[in-house]
């Protein structure tokens, strides 16, 4: 279980997003994780990604680019 995110776990998401295009300025990561976790577009294009306390954080993160995949659209090409 999984109270706070730390540098260690920020810079592991960064990898997904990296990944997937997303542009750091676009997240809110809060330091809390909360039951459930979510992923969820914000006003001002941002993307809140909040940290499931109650997973394996390393089980929660194979499922994170598919989640985000589900409600951010794919950067332009290019």
């Amino acid at each position: 279980m999984l109270k706070a995110v730390g540098l260690a776990e920020i810079e592991r998401i960064f990898a997904v997003t990296d990944a997937l295009g997303i542009s750091r300025e676009a997240l809110v990561i809060p330091l809390r994780t909360e039951h459930p976790g979510r992923i969820r577009k914000l006003g001002g294009a941002k993307l809140e990604i909040v940290v499931e306390r109650e997973a394996d954080f390393d089980q929660w993160l194979s499922r994170l680019a598919a989640e985000i995949r589900a409600v951010w659209p794919a950067p332009p090409p290019g």
